[in-house]
């Protein structure tokens, strides 16, 4: 790292022009395209809104005329917007149309995940070891960014291990060439052909060369998953290099952007994302939801407590979720729960990041039952049906106990081949079956 003994005083210094910066630009919902909840089966961020499964490689690149001539035309306008030729040119070598990016965004929603097997996958067991080992190794300069921006370092660092495994799966796709192919590609045309204009003002600041600039099918890219447009409002130069660098080995820059972008939204220091609670016999199911705040005080004369009996601290305005109904288990969520919505709006994808970082900080596992609707298998389980999918053909992929889209799909292709209700779960059925 870089001039790392003087990175609380810097940080410091940086963080409230960056702020500034991001107010003053406009203003992202989310640090890339927005999670359909149905497409949190993808679960990674090389693929989809949360967890990856796996890193991507680019299988189906191929010429398109049609393509060529919209490049053509797209020059014109970058250039109309101030990217230099020799940038356009030198990012654009090579750029051909991705029917892989595409087949990838046109199937984001078919996959469908229960929040439970989400959530089970966004904090197992080799996700917190990972997790807390990387805390470890990068123990100052998680300290640091805690202090300058005040956001807590195992929410950062939780947003890390859900976006790309610590670094470890942060998408191999040349960005340049996955954006042109969705902005030509029309389903959101608009949106992509933005992003694409804010990936060539990157490579122009010197940022990151076009080579280097690799992420997901969607844009999405480096440790913690930025697109273009809100990198360019947001991410810092956290080890004073001269470039915002979220792409190298060094997690530093984009740590401390994802610390900018919490505390830009109003994350607030010291007070919990949400709290895992109980509720009494009878309670109003009605009331559940973020659309009804109330203090927890006010949840508490309900009967509401949390995991331990007693009564959960005046955090603020707080809402009830119950993401499975009223079988499952029961969160009471508070501001900074909208703060990581910013970040990615889907529910499941929040509870993880907050649940995640509960377990980094040495919390407990989820308390409250699933209705889960089969017999769950543990970890060590889930790695043993995927590996006898793979040994019966079904399965072509990575032996990591994460049941992402590949893994639910080879389930349902080996239940259909028994004649089975082909649901994708991975349960205790399954694998007896498998074992036969």
């Amino acid at each position: 790292m870089h001039r790392l003994h003087h990175a609380v005083a810097y940080l410091a210094a940086l963080a409230a022009p960056a702020l500034a910066a991001a107010q003053a630009g406009a203003v992202e919902t989310s640090p890339r395209p927005m999670a359909r909840p149905a497409a949190l089966a993808a679960a990674s961020p090389a693929t989809s809104p949360a967890i990856n499964d796996g890193p991507e490689r680019i299988v189906q690149a191929q010429a398109n005329p049609g393509f060529d001539n919209w490049i053509a035309g797209f020059r014109g306008r970058a250039l109309g917007q101030g990217i230099s030729p020799q940038v356009f040119d030198a990012a654009f070598r090579g750029v051909r149309y991705n029917t892989d990016v595409v087949a990838k965004d046109h199937n984001q929603a078919e996959f469908k995940r229960n929040i439970w097997d989400y959530l089970d996958s966004a904090a197992s067991p080799d996700r917190v070891r990972l997790g807390q080992q990387s805390m470890r190794q990068h123990a100052s300069i998680l300290n640091q960014i805690e202090r300058a921006y005040g956001v807590e370092k195992e929410i950062v660092t939780a947003v890390w291990g859900l976006e790309s495994y610590y670094g470890t799966r942060m998408g191999d796709i040349p960005v340049i060439e996955a954006l042109a192919t969705l902005a030509y590609d029309g389903r959101r045309g608009a949106f992509f052909e933005k992003q694409l204009i804010a990936a060539l003002q990157i490579i122009q600041q010197g940022n990151v060369s076009p080579r280097d600039m690799t992420g997901s099918w969607a844009g999405a890219m480096g440790h913690t998953q930025f697109i273009p447009t809100s990198f360019l409002a947001y991410a810092v130069d956290a080890n004073g290099d001269g470039r915002r660098d979220i792409w190298s080995g060094s997690p530093v820059d984009a740590l401390a952007s994802t610390a900018a972008y919490l505390k830009r939204f109003g994350w607030t220091y010291g007070q919990p994302w949400g709290v895992e609670v109980q509720l009494p016999a009878g309670f109003n199911t009605g009331l559940a939801g973020r659309g009804t705040k109330r203090s927890p005080s006010d949840w508490a004369a309900m009967g509401v407590r949390d995991m331990r009996g007693g009564r959960v601290p005046d955090f603020g305005a707080a809402s009830i979720l119950l993401p499975a109904g009223p079988q499952g288990a029961a969160f009471m969520v508070f501001r900074n729960f909208d703060v990581i919505t910013r970040y990615n709006n889907a529910e499941a994808y929040v509870i993880g990041v907050g649940h995640l970082a509960d377990r980094l900080a040495g919390g407990p596992p989820i308390q409250g039952g699933w209705p889960r609707g089969y017999t769950p298998v543990s970890f060590e389980e889930r790695k043993d049906i995927q590996r006898l999918l793979t040994r019966k053909g079904f399965l072509d992929d990575k032996i990591d106990g994460i049941i992402g889209p590949n893994t639910v799909n080879a389930i349902r292709a080996f239940q259909a081949s028994r004649g089975v209700a082909a649901d994708g779960n991975p349960s205790r059925e399954v694998l007896e079956m498998l074992r036969r």
